[in-house]
Protein backbone atom coordinates (compact mmCIF):
# COMPACT_ATOMS: atom_id res chain seq x y z
CA UNK A 1 0.00 0.00 0.00
CA UNK A 2 1.22 3.47 -0.93
CA UNK A 3 1.54 5.72 2.50
CA UNK A 4 4.99 7.14 2.28
CA UNK A 5 5.10 11.18 1.86
CA UNK A 6 5.60 13.17 -1.13
CA UNK A 7 9.77 13.21 -2.02
CA UNK A 8 8.81 17.14 -2.87
CA UNK A 9 7.24 19.49 -0.88
CA UNK A 10 5.82 22.98 -2.27
CA UNK A 11 8.99 24.47 -0.91
CA UNK A 12 11.17 21.86 -2.96
CA UNK A 13 9.34 21.82 -6.02
CA UNK A 14 9.20 25.61 -5.67
CA UNK A 15 13.37 26.24 -4.78
CA UNK A 16 14.78 23.43 -7.56
CA UNK A 17 12.26 25.39 -9.98
CA UNK A 18 14.21 28.39 -9.41
CA UNK A 19 17.56 26.73 -9.65
CA UNK A 20 16.95 25.83 -13.00
CA UNK A 21 15.09 28.32 -14.47
CA UNK A 22 17.31 31.07 -12.58
CA UNK A 23 14.37 32.96 -10.90
CA UNK A 24 15.62 34.61 -8.04
CA UNK A 25 13.98 34.07 -4.61
CA UNK A 26 13.21 37.83 -5.08
CA UNK A 27 11.10 38.13 -7.92
CA UNK A 28 9.40 34.58 -6.81
CA UNK A 29 8.39 36.17 -3.78
CA UNK A 30 7.15 39.26 -5.35
CA UNK A 31 5.44 37.16 -7.89
CA UNK A 32 3.80 35.16 -5.48
CA UNK A 33 2.59 38.43 -3.27
CA UNK A 34 4.59 37.88 -0.55
CA UNK A 35 7.51 39.26 1.32
CA UNK A 36 11.16 37.68 0.64
CA UNK A 37 11.32 36.49 4.35
CA UNK A 38 7.93 34.83 3.74
CA UNK A 39 8.90 33.01 1.13
CA UNK A 40 12.27 31.86 2.05
CA UNK A 41 10.35 30.14 4.83
CA UNK A 42 7.51 28.74 2.52
CA UNK A 43 10.69 27.08 0.52
CA UNK A 44 11.93 25.18 3.87
CA UNK A 45 9.13 23.86 5.34
CA UNK A 46 6.65 23.86 2.13
CA UNK A 47 3.72 25.61 3.98
CA UNK A 48 1.97 28.59 1.94
CA UNK A 49 0.74 31.52 3.40
CA UNK A 50 -2.74 32.44 3.21
CA UNK A 51 -2.48 34.96 0.84
CA UNK A 52 -0.19 33.48 -1.44
CA UNK A 53 -0.48 33.81 -5.87
CA UNK A 54 -0.12 30.35 -7.27
CA UNK A 55 -1.44 31.35 -10.87
CA UNK A 56 1.62 34.15 -11.33
CA UNK A 57 4.42 32.43 -9.25
CA UNK A 58 3.38 29.24 -11.57
CA UNK A 59 3.31 31.40 -14.49
CA UNK A 60 6.89 32.48 -14.03
CA UNK A 61 8.53 29.37 -12.91
CA UNK A 62 6.65 27.42 -16.41
CA UNK A 63 4.38 25.54 -13.70
CA UNK A 64 0.77 24.54 -13.45
CA UNK A 65 -1.00 26.81 -10.54
CA UNK A 66 -3.79 24.81 -10.53
CA UNK A 67 -2.06 21.57 -10.05
CA UNK A 68 0.55 23.59 -7.76
CA UNK A 69 -1.94 25.07 -5.16
CA UNK A 70 -3.69 21.51 -5.15
CA UNK A 71 -0.69 19.69 -4.01
CA UNK A 72 -0.45 22.65 -1.43
CA UNK A 73 -3.27 21.94 0.10
CA UNK A 74 -2.25 18.27 0.45
CA UNK A 75 -3.03 16.44 -2.49
CA UNK A 76 -1.40 12.55 -2.62
CA UNK A 77 -1.50 10.30 -5.09
CA UNK A 78 -4.71 8.19 -4.41
CA UNK A 79 -2.85 4.50 -2.49
CA UNK A 80 -1.90 1.88 -4.64
CA UNK A 81 -2.31 -1.33 -3.47
CA UNK A 82 -0.02 -4.37 -4.77
CA UNK A 83 -2.95 -7.23 -4.72
CA UNK A 84 -3.13 -6.91 -8.26
CA UNK A 85 1.27 -7.70 -8.86
CA UNK A 86 1.22 -10.61 -6.73
CA UNK A 87 4.71 -10.60 -7.33
CA UNK A 88 6.07 -7.25 -6.82
CA UNK A 89 7.90 -6.09 -3.80
CA UNK A 90 9.01 -1.72 -2.71
CA UNK A 91 11.65 -1.79 -0.81
CA UNK A 92 13.03 1.71 0.81
CA UNK A 93 16.45 2.29 2.30
CA UNK A 94 18.00 5.26 4.17
CA UNK A 95 21.23 7.29 4.40
CA UNK A 96 21.56 10.31 6.16
CA UNK A 97 17.84 11.23 6.09
CA UNK A 98 17.74 10.25 2.46
CA UNK A 99 15.01 7.52 1.23
CA UNK A 100 15.86 5.58 -1.94
CA UNK A 101 13.28 3.38 -3.38
CA UNK A 102 14.31 -0.04 -5.13
CA UNK A 103 11.80 -2.56 -6.58
CA UNK A 104 12.27 -6.52 -6.58
CA UNK A 105 10.12 -8.45 -8.91
CA UNK A 106 9.90 -12.07 -9.74
CA UNK A 107 7.62 -14.73 -11.86
CA UNK A 108 5.81 -17.07 -9.47
CA UNK A 109 6.62 -20.22 -11.20
CA UNK A 110 10.33 -20.54 -12.40
CA UNK A 111 11.06 -18.62 -9.11
CA UNK A 112 13.81 -16.33 -11.68
CA UNK A 113 13.85 -12.60 -10.10
CA UNK A 114 14.75 -8.87 -11.28
CA UNK A 115 16.00 -6.33 -9.37
CA UNK A 116 15.54 -2.55 -10.45
CA UNK A 117 17.87 -0.47 -8.48
CA UNK A 118 19.89 -1.29 -4.96
CA UNK A 119 19.49 1.79 -2.92
CA UNK A 120 21.56 2.30 -0.20
CA UNK A 121 22.19 -1.46 0.52
CA UNK A 122 20.96 -4.65 -0.56
CA UNK A 123 20.23 -6.30 3.16
CA UNK A 124 16.08 -6.47 2.74
CA UNK A 125 16.52 -7.44 -0.93
CA UNK A 126 18.68 -10.15 -0.18
CA UNK A 127 16.11 -10.65 2.67
CA UNK A 128 13.26 -10.87 -0.06
CA UNK A 129 15.14 -13.11 -2.39
CA UNK A 130 16.04 -15.70 0.48
CA UNK A 131 12.42 -15.99 1.80
CA UNK A 132 10.53 -16.45 -1.14
CA UNK A 133 13.59 -18.46 -2.72
CA UNK A 134 14.10 -16.68 -5.95
CA UNK A 135 17.31 -16.40 -8.00
CA UNK A 136 18.36 -12.97 -9.27
CA UNK A 137 18.84 -13.09 -13.09
CA UNK A 138 18.94 -9.50 -13.31
CA UNK A 139 19.58 -6.30 -11.80
CA UNK A 140 18.17 -3.18 -13.75
CA UNK A 141 19.60 0.41 -13.68
CA UNK A 142 17.65 3.45 -13.88
CA UNK A 143 20.52 5.49 -14.02
CA UNK A 144 23.88 5.52 -11.83
CA UNK A 145 23.51 7.94 -9.01
CA UNK A 146 25.31 6.51 -6.19
CA UNK A 147 22.05 5.97 -4.10
CA UNK A 148 20.73 3.83 -6.84
CA UNK A 149 23.52 1.69 -7.22
CA UNK A 150 25.19 1.54 -3.99
CA UNK A 151 23.86 -2.05 -3.15
CA UNK A 152 25.40 -3.38 -6.47
CA UNK A 153 28.75 -5.22 -4.93
CA UNK A 154 26.61 -6.73 -2.10
CA UNK A 155 24.22 -7.84 -4.72
CA UNK A 156 27.00 -9.59 -6.89
CA UNK A 157 28.82 -11.37 -4.25
CA UNK A 158 25.70 -13.04 -3.29
CA UNK A 159 24.50 -13.67 -7.16
CA UNK A 160 28.05 -13.73 -9.22
CA UNK A 161 25.79 -14.68 -12.63
CA UNK A 162 23.30 -11.62 -11.85
CA UNK A 163 23.23 -10.14 -15.47
CA UNK A 164 23.50 -6.16 -15.00
CA UNK A 165 21.61 -3.99 -17.44
CA UNK A 166 21.63 -0.22 -18.08
CA UNK A 167 20.61 2.39 -20.78
CA UNK A 168 23.16 0.72 -23.17
CA UNK A 169 20.74 -2.32 -23.28
CA UNK A 170 17.59 -0.46 -23.07
CA UNK A 171 16.53 -1.53 -26.51
CA UNK A 172 16.43 -4.99 -25.84
CA UNK A 173 13.46 -7.34 -24.34
CA UNK A 174 14.43 -9.10 -21.17
CA UNK A 175 12.73 -12.05 -19.88
CA UNK A 176 12.42 -12.87 -16.55
CA UNK A 177 10.28 -15.76 -16.36
CA UNK A 178 7.12 -15.22 -17.99
CA UNK A 179 7.44 -11.20 -17.54
CA UNK A 180 8.80 -8.94 -20.28
CA UNK A 181 11.01 -6.22 -19.46
CA UNK A 182 12.04 -3.18 -21.60
CA UNK A 183 12.99 0.39 -21.60
CA UNK A 184 12.96 3.94 -22.50
CA UNK A 185 15.49 6.45 -21.94
CA UNK A 186 14.50 9.00 -19.52
CA UNK A 187 17.56 11.29 -19.80
CA UNK A 188 17.73 14.71 -18.16
CA UNK A 189 18.26 13.98 -14.34
CA UNK A 190 21.22 11.57 -15.70
CA UNK A 191 22.50 11.20 -18.81
CA UNK A 192 21.98 7.17 -18.43
CA UNK A 193 18.16 7.64 -17.25
CA UNK A 194 16.30 4.55 -18.25
CA UNK A 195 12.46 4.04 -17.85
CA UNK A 196 11.68 0.32 -17.05
CA UNK A 197 8.18 -1.13 -18.28
CA UNK A 198 7.48 -4.46 -16.52
CA UNK A 199 5.27 -6.77 -18.84
CA UNK A 200 3.33 -9.90 -18.63
CA UNK A 201 1.96 -9.99 -15.18
CA UNK A 202 -0.75 -12.85 -14.64
CA UNK A 203 -4.35 -11.65 -14.95
CA UNK A 204 -5.04 -8.11 -15.70
CA UNK A 205 -2.79 -6.15 -13.92
CA UNK A 206 -1.57 -3.25 -15.79
CA UNK A 207 1.94 -2.24 -17.00
CA UNK A 208 4.61 -1.04 -14.61
CA UNK A 209 6.77 1.48 -15.08
CA UNK A 210 10.58 1.88 -13.28
CA UNK A 211 10.95 5.61 -13.63
CA UNK A 212 13.49 6.00 -10.82
CA UNK A 213 14.41 10.03 -11.02
CA UNK A 214 13.03 10.57 -13.96
CA UNK A 215 9.29 10.58 -12.10
CA UNK A 216 8.22 11.48 -9.08
CA UNK A 217 4.09 11.53 -7.37
CA UNK A 218 3.84 15.33 -7.86
CA UNK A 219 7.15 15.88 -9.06
CA UNK A 220 10.40 14.77 -11.18
CA UNK A 221 13.76 14.80 -10.09
CA UNK A 222 16.54 17.96 -10.46
CA UNK A 223 17.60 18.08 -13.92
CA UNK A 224 21.13 18.15 -14.02
CA UNK A 225 21.48 17.64 -17.70
CA UNK A 226 18.83 19.82 -18.75
CA UNK A 227 15.72 20.97 -17.22
CA UNK A 228 13.49 20.58 -20.68
CA UNK A 229 15.00 17.36 -21.54
CA UNK A 230 13.38 15.94 -17.81
CA UNK A 231 10.31 17.62 -18.54
CA UNK A 232 10.69 16.40 -22.56
CA UNK A 233 11.50 12.69 -21.26
CA UNK A 234 8.61 12.29 -19.27
CA UNK A 235 6.03 13.56 -21.32
CA UNK A 236 7.20 11.25 -24.88
CA UNK A 237 8.35 8.17 -22.77
CA UNK A 238 6.17 8.00 -20.11
CA UNK A 239 2.96 9.92 -20.34
CA UNK A 240 2.13 8.33 -23.52
CA UNK A 241 1.87 4.94 -21.81
CA UNK A 242 -1.73 4.17 -20.47
CA UNK A 243 -3.22 5.74 -17.68
CA UNK A 244 -3.43 2.78 -15.04
CA UNK A 245 -0.17 2.08 -15.95
CA UNK A 246 1.84 1.64 -12.00
CA UNK A 247 4.44 4.27 -11.78
CA UNK A 248 7.57 3.30 -9.34
CA UNK A 249 9.75 5.81 -8.91
CA UNK A 250 12.99 6.09 -7.42
CA UNK A 251 11.92 8.38 -4.56
CA UNK A 252 8.26 8.84 -2.67
CA UNK A 253 5.15 6.77 -2.93
CA UNK A 254 3.70 4.77 -5.68
CA UNK A 255 1.76 6.48 -8.44
CA UNK A 256 0.13 6.40 -11.70
CA UNK A 257 0.76 7.67 -15.13
CA UNK A 258 -2.96 8.93 -14.97
CA UNK A 259 -2.51 10.65 -11.49
CA UNK A 260 0.67 12.76 -12.92
CA UNK A 261 -0.82 13.62 -16.05
CA UNK A 262 -3.80 15.09 -14.16
CA UNK A 263 -2.08 16.38 -10.77
CA UNK A 264 1.92 16.61 -11.35
CA UNK A 265 2.74 20.46 -11.42
CA UNK A 266 5.47 20.20 -13.73
CA UNK A 267 3.54 19.64 -16.55
CA UNK A 268 0.82 22.86 -17.22
CA UNK A 269 0.49 21.10 -21.00
CA UNK A 270 -1.13 18.01 -20.45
Amino acid sequence: MNAMNLEDHLGDILSKTRAMTRVSAQAAAQAAGVSPTEYSALEKTGEAPAKFHFAALASLLGLDGRKLEALARGWLPRPVELDAWRHLRSITTVSDDMAVNCFLIWDGTTREAALFDTGWDAAEALQWLAAEQLRLTHLFITHSHDDHVAGVPELQRAFPAVRMIGSREAKEVFAVGSLRVSGRPTPGHAADGVTWLVSGWPGVAPLVAMTGDALFAGSIGRGFQSWELSRRSVREQIFTLSPDTLVCPGHGPLTTVGEETTHNPFFPDV
